[in-house]
């Protein structure tokens, strides 16, 4: 039997899972993933993957990652997790390992699991959304994932939403992910009413009249950035993932802005929420 053992390696945390032939789960395990440090990332992500297999020979292992890695170099690029940026990953681990590895971003692992065995299973196009502590997205055609010419198919967290916008990590100006990101929006929160406040309680008092003006400006970015997704790709179905993907009213105003926006005279795309939460990304891990 080949098992599949998957990795999802988040920002906050690490959880493994070893599936049978059968996508029944085994065992899975999850633990804090090291900040700022990528020797202790790479000893963390060995010793989960060499606890979980202890006990199997023969199994495909999969790591989802923060980040995409580069054709050209090999290395991590475009990971909100900056201490992988310019890193050999996949290389290290499969020389610590002693095993080949394949290795995906999260948000395309996410959206993998979400249109093989998740909200998206009835759909041939789907593109997934990852709203958390950063912005991203996947693309998944007739179950398979489409990652793009050079590694960047789905990357909508730094397309441009407002020219000479909110600084980004990246290097640019006006990502989505700095208006989009739980931290982002944290942020915008602060300058507005001097509070530091984290977003769930910032939710809690949006009926304020400050709250209700954040609330909009949200709305209004969401609304922008799904909509150019539309116009470009025009999927069978978005699902949206991460954090932010429990806020019920991006399912009804968040939705109401995005076809407002649709360059169509008629637009019905499906904006769902995914069925496996938190763990898509390590069952995303385990099929790639």
């Amino acid at each position: 039997m080949l098992y599949k053992l998957g990795v999802d390696l988040g920002g906050t945390k690490t959880e493994a899972v070893l599936l049978d032939e059968n996508l029944d789960i085994i065992t899975r395990k999850r633990v804090p993933t090291p900040q700022n440090n990528y020797q202790k990332i790479l000893d963390s992500v060995s010793s989960l993957v060499l606890e979980i297999s202890k006990n199997i020979s023969d199994f495909s292992l999969g790591i989802c990652t923060p980040g995409a890695i580069s054709k050209q170099t090999g290395f991590v690029k475009n990971s909100n997790t900056q201490c992988l940026i310019g890193k050999p990953l996949k290389e290290d681990l499969e020389d610590k390992l002693g095993k080949k590895i394949s290795m995906e971003n999260d948000a395309n692992c996410f959206t993998m699991a979400e249109a093989v065995m998740g909200a998206a299973v009835d759909f041939n196009l789907v593109f997934g959304i990852i709203l958390g502590t950063g912005v991203g997205g996947g693309i998944v055609i007739d179950k398979k994932l489409y990652s793009g010419r050079t590694n960047i198919g789905g990357e909508w967290g730094h397309h441009t939403l407002h020219r000479n916008g909110n600084m980004c990590y990246c290097g640019k100006a006006g990502c989505v992910e700095t208006y989009l990101s739980g931290p982002a929006l944290e942020d915008r929160w602060t300058s507005m009413t001097g509070k530091l406040e984290p977003l769930r309680e910032i939710l809690d008092g949006i009926d304020s009249k400050v709250g209700k003006i954040w609330k909009d400006e949200f709305i209004e970015n969401f609304g922008y950035g799904v909509a150019n997704i539309i116009d470009i790709l025009d999927p069978d179905a978005i699902v949206l993932g991460g954090g932010l993907s429990n806020i019920d009213f991006l399912y009804t105003e968040g939705r109401d802005s995005v076809y407002d926006k649709v360059f169509s005279d008629s637009v019905d795309t499906p904006i769902l929420h995914n069925k496996l939460g938190d763990s898509a990304g390590v069952f995303g891990a385990c099929m790639i």
